[in-house]
């Protein structure tokens, strides 16, 4: 009975329109709470434990680079910081991370490759388990893991990439 009370209070919230569903309104604490404790669990879950099969070298980091460049700058900006945030990355809900600022290299790359290849729900996070190889997902991952110590050249590439307007 209880549980019956409680999905249909549940069900009558949501309808009532009282959760907001406008990606511009701040996220309540119980849903940052449920997003956050349930990304957590599922990296511990899934995420690969193995090391990243891509090597540490220049050229796995410069090739690291591009591939943010294509794919990622546009949300999660540049070796600018949040000054550099592209107008899509300003207008998303939720705010995508600005890595170079809010870096990922902490984290192990087993959840930056599981983050990548199969994106994050609810988010403006995609998949792009259909867009790039696994190969090129973990030289992703290797970047995001290095990206606060690159080499001098690599730096020096990483500084002049630009998120909006691509070209």
């Amino acid at each position: 009975m209880t549980l019956t009370v409680v999905l249909c209070s549940a069900y009558i919230l949501v309808q009532s329109g009282l959760i907001p569903a406008n990606a511009d309104a701040k996220p309540g604490v119980l849903e940052t709470w449920m997003a956050h404790t349930s990304l957590l669990a599922t990296l511990h879950h899934d995420a690969p434990k193995e090391q990243n099969p891509v090597e540490l070298t220049d050229k796995n980091l410069m090739a690291g680079v591009y591939l943010f460049a294509q794919n990622c700058a546009v949300c999660h900006g540049t070796a600018k910081g949040i000054s550099s945030a592209s107008p899509i990355a300003k207008g998303l809900y939720q705010k995508p991370p600005q890595l170079a600022i809010d870096g990922v290299e902490d984290d192990p790359e087993g959840y930056s490759f599981w983050k990548i290849k199969h994106g994050i729900r609810l988010t403006g996070m995609p998949s792009f388990r259909d867009t790039l190889s696994d190969r090129q997902i973990w030289t992703l991952a290797l970047f995001l893991k290095h990206m606060d110590r690159l080499p001098p050249a690599v730096q020096q590439t990483w500084v002049h990439v630009h998120n909006w307007p691509v070209m």
